[in-house]
């Protein structure tokens, strides 16, 4: 997380900016206890396995909420979040392996819908590549919530997916025009290694509208939370892992997004979107590649 900060152009001075007062919300496989996210989560919702207390048999939502807005705190800031000071309401729809249904996600987006205002809900983070759905109505179904979410004032920012190079692979939630699609790049970093992010990223299909992904975000062992820590002679072990993903990048922008609407809080979900892709660094490769490029804190606050 600390070469992620400077990556996208995050200096030590920023932290003034550190998303208080903002909520997102997560649908993903659930949050488990970390003593880097104590105290973030507002309110937990299973739509899997219908339990009261929050709970990650998987990791992957733990990880990714992390790298929103974990604090650091057992790795002295090295691996905290993009916006620590940010607050957290999440929905489990994912299982432990980490597979789930439209009828979750569906859930999962209606409660979104019923406790926003409660909780001034500013941005969704779906890390989740859904593909093309087989049935075209639950496809529609889907689409239409995502779209009364968006119409609500919720940025919605979801995953390209993980089954690029080719063209045309944007995750099927990824490919609407309400939501902030993020793809995977790492810049400079792992050029050499077959198994970076940017090599399986989703592409968007060229020539058609909306083009995706919009944005693009390192992605490329990714260090945060690790929900199977332990304790052992008083000390946290196994607190932190590394994964990979358009999932990993998705939270980055989730995170950068919250900056921003704390910087500017009467910006509206369009308008965060706009300066979202108008800040990012253009890496001088195809659009389907990387949308309008890498985001880029230091430009998206000005």
């Amino acid at each position: 997380m600390q070469r992620v900060r400077e990556q996208i152009g995050i200096t030590s001075d920023m932290y003034t900016n550190d998303g208080k007062g903002i909520v997102v919300a997560v649908l993903d496989t659930g949050i488990g206890h970390h003593p880097d996210l104590t105290g973030k989560v507002l309110e937990f919702r299973d739509f899997v396995g219908k339990r009261n207390l929050m709970y990650d048999n998987n990791g992957h939502g733990t990880h990714v909420c992390g790298i929103i807005c974990g604090s650091g705190s057992l790795s002295e800031g090295r691996y905290r979040g993009i916006a620590p000071g940010a607050e957290l309401v999440v929905g489990k729809v994912l299982d432990g392996n980490g597979d789930g249904s439209t009828e979750n996600m569906l859930e999962g987006l209606n409660w979104i819908m019923q406790v926003r205002e409660k909780y001034n809900i500013r941005i969704l983070n779906i890390s989740v590549g859904i593909g093309n759905l087989e049935e075209a109505a639950k496809e529609r179904a889907l689409k239409e919530k995502i779209g009364q979410v968006w119409d609500s004032g919720i940025l919605v920012v979801c995953a390209a997916g993980n089954k690029g190079p080719e063209e045309d692979t944007i995750s099927g939630l990824g490919e609407s025009k309400h939501v902030l699609t993020v793809g995977c790049h790492d810049g400079k970093f792992f050029k050499n290694d077959p198994h970076r992010c940017e090599s399986y990223s989703g592409r968007g299909k060229n020539g058609v509208y909306p083009k995706k992904p919009d944005l693009v975000a390192p992605g490329t062992n990714i260090v945060s939370c690790n929900v199977h820590y332990y304790r052992r002679n008083g000390k946290f072990r196994n607190a932190y892992i590394a994964k990979s993903g358009t999932s990993m990048a998705t939270p980055v922008v989730s995170g950068a997004a919250a900056l921003a609407l704390q910087n500017y809080p009467d910006m509206t979900n369009e308008k965060c979107m706009q300066k979202l892709q108008f800040s990012a660094i253009d890496l001088g490769i195809p659009w389907n590649r990387q949308g309008w490029g890498m985001v880029n804190v230091k430009r998206l606050l000005l």
